[in-house]
């Protein structure tokens, strides 16, 4: 089969840098599996590969539409295995990188993806109930209607608690049972970096701090000007924090202690999904990774 090497974990562990001497070292190319970075203008918040990186190795999905333009994770896994294919086809290693869980399980579990079209009309229904009653109620409206969903759904992205329920209503099956796994298209190997709990939390912090210093306030002003605030792209964590600041309901020390507390979150609920599959090889440096990647490929 053809191989595909897939280096994973959470927000800020390194994996970006991890990936980047790997290709460099394996003549490869990377597929971007983050669902942030596939949008224009969201640069720092999501932490995008620098220009410079860019150029040393060749980088795709990244940048491939605007913040109101709707992505799902069906033409992800299209895109990403159009993608994967075009690079083996070069004689090139492909590597898929990010820490979007999904969009990983969907390429390399060749992942049934419902393909309801999206219903503005719901969309709109479900968007005023949260701003209503909560984004709790809807996603307990989810659970009711499929109970699988709590285990699968991050039930504080309104972006996810809309589109599972609305794949429900739309085609009257759960959610859950609309994503089977097929026959699947490449060997992968997975590597994911596994770093002590108060490593991560601090890279975590300087990574926020750097965002910071960087200019993310002029980003967001920037998006909010071009862009409705409320589109769901912007529920990115450093972006709805940062334009309640911008309303004046926080301080900037306040936004940026937010942001660092809901950036943590995060990757914990990212390593709960990560640590579920037993076919991740973690790793705890370059040198690890570098020999299995070898051992793999030949």
């Amino acid at each position: 089969m053809k191989k595909l090497v897939v280096v994973l974990g959470p927000t800020a562990s390194g994996k970006t840098e991890l990936a980047l001497k790997l290709a460099k070292r394996f003549r490869g190319e990377v597929v971007s599996a983050d669902s942030r970075q596939i949008y224009r203008g969201m640069n720092i918040g999501t932490a995008k590969p620098k220009k410079a990186e860019g150029e040393a190795v060749k980088h795709h999905l990244v940048d491939i539409k605007n913040p109101n333009q709707l992505y799902t994770v069906w033409q992800y896994k299209r895109d990403a295995v159009k993608k994967i294919n075009e690079i083996l086809t070069r004689g090139k290693t492909p590597l898929l990188v990010g820490g979007t869980g999904l969009y990983i399980k969907a390429v390399i579990d060749n992942l049934a993806i419902p393909r309801a079209k999206p219903d503005k009309k719901l969309r709109k229904l479900l968007e005023a109930k949260i701003k209503k009653s909560g984004l709790k109620s809807v996603y307990e409206e989810l659970v009711k209607v499929d109970p699988e969903a709590a285990y699968i759904v991050d039930p504080q992205n309104p972006r996810r608690v809309i589109r599972a329920l609305e794949v429900a209503i739309k085609t009257k099956r759960p959610f859950s049972k609309q994503r089977k796994k097929g026959r699947p298209l490449f060997d992968s190997l997975q590597i994911g970096l596994n770093l002590k709990q108060n490593e991560l939390k601090d890279r975590i912090e300087e990574r926020v701090d750097n965002m910071v210093e960087a200019g993310l306030l002029k980003e967001v002003k920037g998006l909010v000007k071009l862009y409705d605030k409320n589109l769901p792209a912007f529920d990115a964590i450093g972006y709805r924090e940062t334009i309640d600041h911008l309303q004046g309901k926080s301080s900037l020390k306040r936004t940026a202690e937010e942001i660092k507390k809901n950036t943590w979150r995060f990757a914990k609920r990212q390593m709960t999904w990560f640590k579920r599959d037993k076919r991740i090889n973690w790793v705890k440096n370059q040198k690890e990774a570098e020999k299995l990647v070898r051992s793999f490929l030949a």
